[in-house]
């Protein structure tokens, strides 16, 4: 089959190419957000083909697998077609619904001809999307390796854009962390985020610019890793560090409870949760261990790439037909 789609979310898109389909990758000159193309820092086969605008109508894929409303208007002006019309799509919705959250009506509601496709059961609750078709295909993750050192006594947080997104992925929480213990704080514009006062002086590393692998390997030499977003649909850097075999340190928020149940991590509801457990395992590196071995065995049973890859293929074999 071949499958059309934007790169989007890297690490979601790392997985959903691993599969025995063609995938067609628009590609502007800029590579901008309009036509990233093939990842630069994560590993893609062959198979993951780069396509430039107009050479998309000629492509003739089976399915377009749509994740924003700008992929519809970019489909259209590119190829003239309408998604579920003239050729068979389907919608993923990776984000959890914003402004007055129960009544968001989301941007493909009440149509019948392009499914929307959630990416957690969060997701589909909180979205009304009226009487459009809904499916669930949870996340599923490039086994890393079991990479967990835990040698650095420091904790890991992965944030992107901490500035721009603010309260939603807890940038506060950061802050408020890096007065207790020492983090390393990764992600895009990571830099950005600049320490308050009360900050102990290296109590908060910044780093960016790491491809994956580099990545996965640098913060399984910390010792925790804690995920302080309130409001995002789920994290994958969760999960890829449950797969590194790591402790995690997560809120009790959106689908965190189902990802990481009793034993595998701790989930909390308030800052001073994060802060103690964090501590705490900081402290007892042989207590962090055991969690972080009971994770990976959670998140390789849950959130493999078989897993993910099998249940989207029935999403794909029946909405291309």
């Amino acid at each position: 089959m071949r499958v059309l789609l934007w790169h989007v979310h890297g690490s979601w898109t790392t997985a959903f190419v691993q599969g025995a389909h063609e995938y067609l990758l628009p590609t502007t000159p800029g590579r901008d957000a309009d036509g990233r193309g093939r990842a630069r820092t994560w590993t893609w086969p062959a198979s993951a083909v780069e396509v430039e605008p107009e050479q998309l109508a000629a492509a003739d894929p089976d399915l377009v697998v749509l994740q924003r409303p700008r992929d519809l208007e970019l489909l259209h002006a590119w190829t003239g077609w309408e998604p579920g019309r003239d050729v068979p799509a389907v919608y993923v919705e990776h984000n959890t619904p914003g402004g007055e959250v129960p009544f968001t009506r989301h941007p493909l509601a009440d149509q019948t001809r392009v499914p929307v496709v959630h990416v957690t059961h969060f997701n589909q609750l909180m979205w009304d999307c009226g009487t459009a078709p809904t499916h669930v295909v949870e996340h599923g993750i490039v086994d890393p390796g079991h990479r967990y050192t835990g040698e650095l006594s420091r904790a890991a947080v992965l944030v992107n854009e901490p500035v721009r997104r603010g309260r939603a992925v807890g940038t506060d929480l950061v802050l408020r962390l890096t007065q207790h213990v020492p983090v390393d704080l990764y992600g895009l514009d990571a830099h950005a985020l600049r320490p308050g006062a009360t900050t102990p002086d290296g109590h908060l590393v910044t780093h960016e610019d790491l491809d994956q692998d580099a990545l996965h390997t640098e913060i399984g030499r910390r010792a925790v890793y804690v995920h302080t977003s309130r409001w995002t649909s789920l994290g994958l850097s969760l999960l890829e560090a449950m797969h590194l075999g790591m402790p995690v340190v997560a809120l009790a928020t959106t689908e965190a409870h189902r990802a990481v149940p009793p034993g595998s991590g701790f989930l909390g509801a308030g800052a001073d949760d994060l802060v103690a457990t964090a501590r705490r395992l900081l402290d007892r590196p042989d207590e962090a261990h055991e969690v972080g071995r009971r994770a990976r065995e959670v998140a390789l049973q849950r959130y493999g790439v078989k897993r993910f890859l099998r249940d989207w293929d029935e999403i794909l074999e029946r909405y291309a037909s």
